[in-house]
């Protein structure tokens, strides 16, 4: 009785450790910490870049990238080429602050995002201000990685 007690205490542990584990869902400030190239970008809410696309209204947006895969260091280089170099930071589960941008872009040595969706392969991030590069468009980044 004591063996059967024992063997079904060690696989009922085992099946909740288990069991956990494969649900754990990463922090956001983990999830983004990667390197993301544009996938998809609105403008205004209008498509404008799709990757792969042949008809794109900013074939520019090929260039797009936000390396985050060196916390607190980002890097982003914009539709137009422009890099720049600063940290990030992550507030709560919806917000990703870059900041002490330099150069600094045309809208300042910050730039705030708010976080949509994300997976480990795919993150939406939307500007809370117009984008002056862009002609003062708020625009809508999917991401993804690799």
């Amino acid at each position: 009785m004591n063996k059967i007690f024992i063997v079904a205490l060690v696989a009922l542990v085992g099946i909740v450790t288990t069991g956990c584990n494969k649900n754990k869902v990463k922090p956001i400030s983990e999830r983004v910490a990667k390197v993301w190239s544009a996938q998809k970008v609105e403008e205004n809410n209008v498509v404008v870049y799709t990757k792969g696309g042949s008809n794109n209204v900013k074939p520019a947006y090929s260039q797009f990238t936000l390396d985050l895969s060196n916390p607190p260091t980002a890097v982003i280089t914009q539709v137009d080429g422009f890099k720049s170099t600063g940290q990030y930071e992550v507030q709560g589960e919806t917000k990703l602050i870059l900041k002490n941008l330099s150069p600094a872009p045309t809208d300042g040595p910050t730039i705030e995002y708010n976080i949509g969706s994300s997976t480990d392969n795919s993150l939406e991030l939307t500007r809370t201000t117009a984008d002056r590069k862009t002609g003062g468009t708020t625009n809508k980044y999917t991401l993804s990685n690799p």
